[in-house]
């Protein structure tokens, strides 16, 4: 009888990355849902201080902040400060640097909210599908 054709059998799992040749865990791996919330959290809460100081906590200048340190973050040093202080880094699919216009699309899409919370099988949320990006582990633990 083959796997998994009983009613009962557990579905094969796959992990996410997989399609995408990408390792299971450990560095290289998908970075996951907390990780980079955490690195979300840092990169708003920069941006939101030096609103609150330099430009009296408008909104505008906010997302101005994020977009702009974001966007040099990710295209200069393959990740924002959020993502290097939680270990993980922006590549092509390919495994490419993503260049400028891919980071800049990147953070727009952010900036409309949906887009992140649409995932795909592998995790990766719209933004990053749309822009053929992936965020990478680059630690470990």
């Amino acid at each position: 009888m083959p796997r998994n054709s009983s009613p009962n059998a557990e579905p094969d799992r796959h992990y996410q990355g997989e399609r995408l040749g990408l390792p299971k865990a450990g560095p290289g791996s998908m970075a996951g849902f907390g990780r980079r919330l955490a690195g979300l959290a840092i990169d708003w809460g920069v941006a939101v201080a030096i609103a609150y100081f330099a430009f009296d906590y408008n909104p505008v200048a906010i997302m101005g902040i994020f977009i702009g340190l974001s966007w040099l973050g990710i295209a200069l040093l393959g990740g924002s400060l959020g993502h290097l202080l939680c270990g993980m880094r922006l590549n092509t699919v390919a495994g490419a640097t993503p260049g400028w216009w891919r980071p800049l699309v990147r953070q727009v899409l952010v900036m409309l909210v949906l887009p992140p919370l649409v995932a795909d099988v592998d995790g990766r949320g719209m933004h990053d599908v749309l822009t053929g990006l992936v965020l990478r582990r680059y630690v470990r633990s």
